[in-house]
């Protein structure tokens, strides 16, 4: 998904994007993310690998999320919501 079109993107074109993104760069099996998926608990995150997934959600949408948004993602639902967030305020999301 180009960028354009994440950036007009729905809460379900945002979460097949991030399913993608982790499973990409964390080798999980996109059966393993649902919106309920725990980072650290089911997904077997750290820190530091939210980091690389939030840098590269940046690099993707052009959005910026502070320390303290990204202390506040515990499951995969919290980024889909965040994107949306900050897409939506932007005028660049949809439903």
């Amino acid at each position: 998904m180009s960028t354009q079109t994440l950036q007009r993107a729905t809460r379900e074109q945002i979460f097949a994007r991030v399913a993608e993104l982790l499973a990409e760069a964390f080798d999980l099996s996109p059966e393993q993310v649902r919106l309920d998926s725990h980072l650290i608990d089911d997904l077997d995150l750290d820190s530091i690998d939210a980091i690389d997934l939030v840098v590269g959600l940046e690099e993707e949408t052009g959005l910026d999320v502070s320390e303290s948004e990204l202390r506040a993602i515990r499951v995969v639902g919290d980024i889909v919501e965040l994107v949306h967030g900050k897409l939506a305020g932007s005028g660049r999301a949809e439903g």
